[in-house]
């Protein structure tokens, strides 16, 4: 029983320390703060805002943005801060540049290839399935012909 209840307290502990209790001026500077900590992205968990992740450098980084703004640092300083220290990877939608054109583009021209080697594909079906030769000279055609002729012979007199 002691075991569990200590348990439980810890579990309770660690989830007490996940919320950030931070006082704002006026309602202006709660929604900025929440605006940019949304549209932040985690470095630890990699699919996660800041504000969702419970890693501790999210906790450091929600930290970090409350700073900024109680010093009075605009959401473009406050952005280009984190970017300069962590790379595009923090936004969640990465300016278009020279080094982020794959990560742009690149599945847009996947598609485009894939859908190009389909055609190609369905193409060259196509032109098999039009062509009548079926690799047969004319007198073995003829001959198979007559097997057939003969075949159906057989089928009617029995």
């Amino acid at each position: 029983m002691l075991i569990a209840t200590g348990l439980a307290l810890g579990l309770l502990a660690s989830a007490h320390a996940a919320i950030d209790t931070y006082e704002f001026a006026n309602e202006a500077e709660r929604e900025r703060y929440r605006t940019l900590v949304e549209e932040l992205r985690c470095p630890k968990c990699q699919n996660q805002n800041i504000a969702d992740s419970n890693a501790p450098i999210a906790m450091d980084l929600r930290n970090e943005v409350y700073q900024m703004l109680e010093a009075g640092k605009t959401d473009a300083q406050i952005i280009d801060f984190l970017v300069a220290r962590y790379g595009d990877f923090v936004l969640y939608n990465p300016p278009v540049t020279s080094r982020t054109l794959l990560l742009w583009y690149g599945p847009a021209g996947l598609l485009l290839i894939g859908f190009g080697v389909l055609g190609v594909i369905v193409l060259r079906r196509r032109g098999q399935k039009a062509r009548p030769d079926n690799g047969l000279s004319t007198d073995e055609q003829q001959r198979l012909a007559a097997l057939l002729e003969q075949a159906s012979q057989d089928k009617k007199d029995r």
